[in-house]
């Protein structure tokens, strides 16, 4: 299975994001050995920086790091596929702005975002890599189950506590991708703790 080939977007409403940079993970998945997903932000604006892109691509250096830092040894996005872990992003285009408006958001995660998550029946539980992520999913919440899952709030002080969705348990965290992961070092080890966490959950 590839999500390229399941979920699309086929008119791009949003106007807060670089189209140009859009992109769904286009590898080849055993969608049936995926237990954990890993949702972070935004696609970069140079696409050869994406999780699954060939050579050594900075969103997967920083993600390898956290992983290492959690106690497990990965160099690749295949070393973490063969941990059961599916990495995403909540937005399927580049990010022109710090902030990414709420529309957006609630667009993304209603085209393709939910209709990902649903390409991966043994989920047990879903990373979500920092604010845009939890925002995504939330709005999903409200659609499927009539609320939101998890309270606003500084992340720090609500990651610890438990959450669901339907069957499937949600861990709130912080971006593990961008400049920012290298020299943020208590987010760091907060990172570590929850990929932990939500591998133990399974």
């Amino acid at each position: 299975m590839r999500p390229n080939e399941s979920v699309k977007c086929t008119d791009f409403p949003c106007q807060d994001v670089n189209k140009e940079c859009y992109t769904v993970p286009s590898i080849e998945i055993e969608s049936g050995k995926i237990k954990t997903l890993m949702i972070s932000e935004a696609p970069p604006q140079d696409l050869d920086d994406y999780f699954y892109a060939s050579k050594k691509p900075f969103y997967m250096q920083t993600t390898a790091q956290a992983f290492n830092d959690a106690g497990f040894k990965v160099a690749d996005m295949k070393d973490v596929l063969n941990l059961g872990v599916y990495v995403t992003t909540a937005i399927k285009c580049a990010k022109t702005t710090y902030s990414i408006s709420s529309k957006t958001i609630e667009n993304c995660s209603f085209r393709i975002l939910e209709n990902e998550i649903n390409l991966f029946p043994e989920t047990k539980n879903i990373l979500l890599m920092g604010d845009t992520a939890i925002k995504a999913m939330n709005c999903i919440a409200k659609r499927n189950i009539g609320k939101s899952m998890i309270p606003s709030g500084s992340t720090y002080k609500i990651r610890k506590n438990e959450y669901f969705y339907k069957q499937i348990r949600v861990f709130p965290s912080y971006l593990q991708t961008g400049k920012s992961y290298l020299i943020e070092k208590s987010k760091r080890k907060m990172i570590a703790e929850d990929i932990k966490a939500s591998l133990k959950y399974r």
